[in-house]
This record gives structure tokens, sequence and C-alpha cells, in this order.
């Protein structure tokens, strides 16, 4: 593992303080990036997610796709626990919390924008980041493009149902452009990239020396990203420290139960390693950017299902990487993949 890698957890620590230090520092370059924003999706993120993405794309072997036909219980897993379980656990954990737990310390009309928040976020699981978690889990880069493929194609016509249910909303408005633009940047151009460098490179040997070369790349694209979104929400963390931790609360939970659902039924399914982490991190790992840019719309830039998508941004990184460290930890447990 190259040094970036081994301390990946001490580099995304710095980066957070560094992000809030810009973004009060120099509030001018945190507002220029801010600007470069088509249909809620920030293109300077966006490129670098790309970045994030690109190296894990150069390893997906077209000619194996139909091999996941042959291995269909990581998918299985993955659609069951994305879509029939986790928006409703989501929407349990947050009525219980901020309608019940943390009742005497918040409003009940903030309560429920708060709620509304998290419905959001348990309504999409990661596209592009994901890509990420399973190339530092040394995931199978076909199955993962194969699951994020078909989650993007479920998520177009059951996430609005879906939050449309949970919110007793009747008529819901979801920024079509936002999910199309979000698709194509963070999964169509990085995987035609990584198509024609496969191409240009020929040989396995070849492409193996050049994933090598680009994977700390990912990294660091990871490590400027985390510092760009702690700086657009500097001011709010500060604003609203207290606040912030409650909504955590649910959100955390969710992750670490949604994630042992997954990795579980994967373990006791017998899913290579390989296939099962990606499978749980998918899950665990939330679409933000949609999530941020339906809230906005629906509710507005200020109110509180807003902060809470932003909160989910905010705690998904560190909960993320603890994830990883487990699933490396426990890699020996599962199943060798078959020869």
């Amino acid at each position: 593992m190259s040094i970036f890698e081994r301390y990946l957890t001490v580099w995304v620590g710095l980066a957070m303080i560094a992000g809030v230090l810009i973004g009060q520092g120099a509030p001018w370059l945190v507002q220029a990036i801010a600007a470069t924003e088509v249909a809620s999706v920030n293109l300077v993120v966006a490129v670098l997610i790309w970045a994030m993405v690109y190296p894990m794309m150069v390893g997906v072997d077209f000619g194996a796709v139909a091999g996941v036909a042959r291995q269909p219980k990581g998918l299985l897993v993955t659609l069951a626990v994305n879509w029939l379980i986790k928006p409703f656990t989501m929407a349990f954990l947050a009525v219980l919390f901020f309608d019940h737990v943390f009742a005497p310390l918040i409003s009940p009309e903030d309560a429920a924008q708060y709620t509304a928040g998290l419905i959001l976020l348990g309504a999409a699981p990661c596209t592009a980041m994901v890509f990420v978690w399973s190339q530092l889990t040394k995931g199978d880069a076909t199955y993962t493009l194969v699951q994020v493929s078909v989650n993007d194609l479920v998520m177009v016509v059951a996430f609005a149902p879906i939050v449309a249910l949970l919110l007793g909303v009747t008529e819901l408005s979801v920024p079509w452009e936002t999910l199309v633009l979000a698709t194509v940047l963070y999964v169509v151009l990085p995987l035609a990239a990584g198509l024609i460098t496969r191409r240009k490179l020929g040989s396995k040997a070849a492409i193996d020396a050049f994933s090598a070369r680009v994977k700390p790349w990912s990294v660091v694209g990871l490590i400027a990203t985390v510092a760009i979104l702690f700086g657009l929400q500097g001011e709010t963390i500060l604003a609203k420290p207290t606040v912030i931790l409650l909504i955590a609360v649910p959100i955390i939970i969710q992750s670490y139960g949604i994630f042992a659902l997954a990795y579980g039924a994967a373990f006791a399914l017998k899913v290579p390693h390989r296939i099962a982490a990606p499978c749980a991190l998918i899950g665990t790992s939330n679409f933000f950017e949609l999530a941020v840019a339906v809230a906005i719309s629906l509710f507005g830039l200020n109110s509180g299902a807003a902060l809470a998508t932003v909160v989910g941004v905010l705690v998904e990184v560190p909960v993320m990487l603890s994830l990883v460290a487990f699933a490396n930890r426990t890699r020996a447990r599962f199943p060798e993949p078959a020869a």
C-alpha cells in the first residue's frame, strides 16, 4: 500500500480541518468553487470524483461482464438491501430520533424537515464513490460496475415513488437532469475513458502496470474532494454544531446497520469477498448529489431537509473509511473466488 492508502484516515481528517479553515479564511475561493454548478452538480467536485473513478474503470473487463450472471447473489443482496430495506429503515430511525428521542431538543417543524432530508438520503444509494470504496477493498471492478449500473436503472423508476410514499406527498419533483448528468459524469465518461485506455495499452501486463501508476491519484482525488466539501459546508458546521451532531446519530446507526446486514447476508450466501465488500458498501454509501439537489428543490436551500442531506455528506467519508478497514480485516473469512 502507498503512504496515501496506509494513512488514509489521517489525510482525510486533515482534509476536513483544512476544508473548514479554507472556507473561513478564503470564502472567495469557496464561492468560486460553489459557482461551478450545472443541474445542482458541482463540476469541480465532479472532476475530482472522475479522477477517483477512472483508475478503477481501467480495470473493467467487458469480456467478463457476462460472468456476473453466474454469480447473481451479490447483485441480489445489493438490490434487496438498497430498495426493500434501506429507505424504510432510514425513515424509521429518523422518526424515532426526531419525533421521540430528540423531541425535547428540537421543534416539531425542524423534526419534520430533518426527517425528510434523511428519507431522501436513504432512498439514494451510491453511484460514484462506491468505485473508490471498491478499489480500496480490492473489489471486482467489473462486478462493481454492473451493480452500480443496475442500481442506477432502478433509481430512475423507484426513487420518486419511494420518497413520495415515505414523505406522504402525492407529487414529487425530482431533478432528473441532476440524475442524468451525475450518471454521465461519474459512470459513463470514466467508463469510456477506461475502455479506450485498455484498448490502447493492449496487454494485461501493460494494463496492470498503468493501473498501479494511476491508483494513487484516486486517493489524492478523494482527499481533495473531502477538503472542498468541508470548505463548502464550513459555515454550516460552525454555525450549528449541536444540530449536526443530532442529525448524524441516525445516519451513523443506519450506515453501520445496513453494512452489517448486507455484509452478513453476503457472508451467509458464501459470496466472494471481492464481490461482497462492494455489495455492502453500495447500500451504505449515498448518492448525496441527488439527495441534496432534491432537498433544495422541494424544501429550499436553507431548509432543515437540505441541512440533513449535507450532514450525510459530512458523515459519510469517515464512516465509509472505517467500514473499508473492517472489510479488509475480514477478507480471509470469506470464500476464495473460483479459479
